[in-house]
């Protein structure tokens, strides 16, 4: 039986000190979400069904692909907060854990990229 103080018991399983900064920035890209979803959405609905030819014509324009690009960065960084919390909550193997929330940051990461990409390659083709 091992005789420990409180404090030892206790010793590296609190807080990170990362929670309410993370706690803001979900709340902030939630908030950043509501008119970057509409400025987007409402464009690229008027474009979706004329063809090829619509999308790229929308998207060369400075202002929709502007939008486009702050819409994606923010909506995957806004998706990679939100699993790494549920990961956080509902892995309790660490391995596994650490694992899913590498995987996690990649696919966000890969995934915006090349949105990103994809609108800057017809915003400067154009």
């Amino acid at each position: 039986m091992a005789f420990k103080t409180d404090y030892a018991r206790v010793h590296g399983l609190g807080s990170a000190h990362e929670g309410v900064g993370h706690w803001w920035m979900q709340r902030l890209t939630s908030i950043a979400l509501l008119p970057l979803t509409l400025l987007f959405l409402f464009p690229f609905s008027r474009a979706l069904g004329q063809g090829h030819e619509a999308v790229l014509a929308l998207y060369g324009n400075w202002w929709h692909a502007f939008v486009a690009v702050a819409f994606l960065i923010v909506a995957f960084h806004h998706l990679m907060s939100g699993l790494q919390v549920v990961i956080e909550d509902y892995v309790s193997n660490k391995p596994v854990r650490t694992t899913l929330l590498v995987l996690n940051t990649l696919m966000n990461w890969a995934l915006g990229a090349a949105g990103v990409f994809a609108v800057a390659r017809i915003a400067f083709s154009a």
